[in-house]
């Protein structure tokens, strides 16, 4: 699935005129097969290696141009790091609030929240997001491991 959605992907880039660059490639290839909604840092920290020459300003550079092409969402939370998601569907997100973890979940029920608010309000809805937050597993059993 992830190799239809790098394809895919790569074809938006290439019919919007972008070149795709190796460093272009690897960062598109590691959003899609990331789970975490890294921060340009994590990407920066995970393909340095392979890339000793690539800098942060380049993971950001090509992460607003991903963002552009409608391929990846910022999401920013209070004054820390903005993290980026691969878009593959509407969906929502519950974060940890002592780690931070971003977990994906999906409630079709929510799909007519739009629909409502327009009809209700008069506005033209463009979009809405809603996070969930409380605390991830990992956390709870360190907190119940300390005491």
């Amino acid at each position: 699935m992830s190799e239809v959605q790098l394809k895919d992907a790569l074809e938006a880039l290439k019919s919007t005129g972008v070149r795709i660059t190796p460093q272009r490639h690897a960062i598109l290839e590691f959003m899609i097969h990331s789970t975490t909604h890294p921060t340009a840092d994590d990407i920066y920290r995970a393909l340095e290696r392979t890339f000793p020459n690539m800098s942060v300003a380049t993971v950001y550079n090509n992460l607003r141009v991903f963002k552009g092409a409608g391929l990846v969402k910022e999401l920013t939370y209070g004054d820390s790091s903005s993290r980026f998601d691969f878009v593959t569907h509407d969906h929502y997100h519950v974060i940890c609030n002592d780690c931070g973890k971003i977990v994906d979940f999906h409630y079709p029920g929510l799909d007519e929240v739009e629909q409502l608010a327009s009809h209700v309000t008069g506005f033209q809805v463009d979009y809405h997001r809603l996070e969930i937050y409380g605390t991830c597993q990992e956390c709870l059993s360190k907190t119940a491991q300390a005491q």
